[in-house]
């Protein structure tokens, strides 16, 4: 943790060298995200629900997605440029250092621009719990606290997918970002108003819908079953299938030779 810190403190130092530059990659970062918060805002205010899902429910849901894809971007940023590290020998490097490949690819790039869209979930919250009608519990804040971690290990996975798959091809394969771009976008609405088979793909191969959808049922009061409180916690167990597939892609590895 103490090196981690480090490599954290190393990128804080970086990035102000180009203040101007960083608070503007912060500002566009939020405005890319307000354009989709507008959509919300406007197709809402024109129907009022989308299947019975009410304003300030979408909101939630937006939030809770929004957080935790920040989070992971600025954090699990090192695995989106994977295949960089793999073309350019960066990873032959990593190889020969005492420490775990994984911590060396994370600690290698922080994306801390990230927290534009991260506030703007934060302001999107501040709006929508007090606004949204739940009776706010114990159990209810245990239920979104875990939404979000639920959120960032299973997106964190994803990223992880994406890096490992480098390994087979070398470089990155466009089709993931349906998954993370993608899923940060559509799981701004709630899984269910794509259809059941939609659903059932998020639920059972992509588990997104097991911290973004079940525990909202829960959370809004239109299910009692206390279990899908713990649903993100078994969703994040998607996170030892992609670690198989990195361990798996490793073995496969041919140095570049540089």
């Amino acid at each position: 943790m103490r090196l981690y810190l480090k490599y954290l403190s190393m990128h804080v130092k970086s990035q102000m060298q180009y203040r101007t530059s960083f608070f503007m990659t912060v500002a566009g970062q939020f405005l890319t995200s307000f354009g989709v918060f507008l959509g919300i805002y406007f197709l809402m205010s024109r129907f009022h629900s989308v299947k019975d899902f009410s304003y300030n429910e979408v909101l939630l849901c937006f939030a809770v997605v929004l957080m935790s894809f920040s989070i992971v971007e600025c954090f699990a940023r090192g695995f989106d440029t994977f295949q960089s590290m793999l073309g350019n020998g960066e990873f032959d490097r990593i190889l020969v250092r005492p420490r775990n490949e994984i911590f060396q690819v994370l600690a290698s790039r922080i994306e801390l621009t990230r927290a534009g869209r991260f506030l703007q979930a934060v302001i999107v919250f501040a709006y929508t719990i007090p606004a949204g009608g739940i009776v706010w519990s114990l159990d209810k804040i245990l239920t979104l606290i875990l939404m979000i971690t639920g959120g960032v290990v299973i997106f964190s996975g994803l990223f992880l997918v994406y890096a490992a798959l480098c390994f087979f091809t070398t470089e990155g394969l466009e089709f993931m970002n349906i998954f993370t771009d993608g899923g940060r976008e559509f799981g701004c609405y709630p899984l269910s108003i794509y259809g059941e088979g939609i659903l059932k793909f998020f639920t059972y191969v992509v588990p997104m819908a097991l911290f973004q959808y079940y525990p909202l049922l829960y959370l809004t009061g239109r299910s009692d079953n206390g279990l899908y409180m713990l649903l993100p916690a078994v969703g994040s167990l998607f996170i030892i299938p992609c670690y198989i597939l990195w361990k798996i892609g490793m073995h496969r590895y041919k140095s570049t030779g540089s």
